[in-house]
């Protein structure tokens, strides 16, 4: 076993969170520890949000750079909002829930994927079509619990 999918393994223990408590990854209540999930899209970058362009969804409130993306998240957010919640793609694929960091993001297929880093991110896009089918049915089972 390589040294990287070691520390990821141990990463993995130690940043597990319970998905039955928090079906949407969260910072106190907020999305995404408040990054605007639209400027993934429009800008291809992570942009930190204001709660001054807050909307509810989810369970959550997630925050937006501008009124324009608030307004294109309320209109779809099922398109905006991170695949899996906003867990760890790359922990999803092996059925674990993981935090991320904002800054680990793709956008692939019109879709948010986020990880928890981004030396994550990195081995998550070598295989990226087989760890989102992975994680896919990994993300349902977790929601049947």
């Amino acid at each position: 076993m390589n040294k990287l999918l070691i520390g990821f393994i141990a990463l993995l223990l130690m940043g597990c969170t319970s998905l039955a408590k928090e079906p949407v990854y969260n910072d106190e209540g907020v999305a995404v520890n408040g990054y605007d999930v639209v400027a993934y899209f429009t800008q291809d970058k992570a942009v930190k949000g204001s709660s001054d362009f807050a909307s509810s969804y989810n369970g959550n409130q997630w925050y937006f750079a501008s009124a324009q993306h608030k307004a294109l998240f309320d209109k779809t957010p099922e398109k905006y909002a991170p695949q899996y919640g906003g867990y760890c793609a790359y922990a999803m694929s092996s059925g674990f829930v993981v935090s991320t960091d904002p800054e680990a993001f793709t956008v692939f297929q019109d879709k948010l994927y986020l990880n928890y880093s981004l030396s994550v991110r990195e081995n998550w896009l070598k295989n990226k079509v087989q760890f989102i089918e992975e994680a896919d049915g990994h993300w349902q089972e977790k929601l049947s619990k």
